[in-house]
């Protein structure tokens, strides 16, 4: 391989790496958001998260 082709393949290596890392940032966070989703739909209808002056 000639300098510049193997410049252009870190270059790419470089890249896919940062979109894996950026793409599971993404999945943590959809299942961050779906647990706190979960956990606040629960709260709500067992009804754990009314003041204290309703009970």
């Amino acid at each position: 391989m000639t300098e510049k082709e193997e410049r252009l393949a870190r270059d790419r290596a470089e890249i896919e790496a940062r979109v894996a890392c950026f793409r599971e940032t993404q999945q943590k966070f959809e299942r961050e958001r779906e647990e706190y989703y979960e956990a606040t739909l629960a709260n709500a209808l067992n009804g754990t998260s009314r003041p204290s002056f309703w009970r």
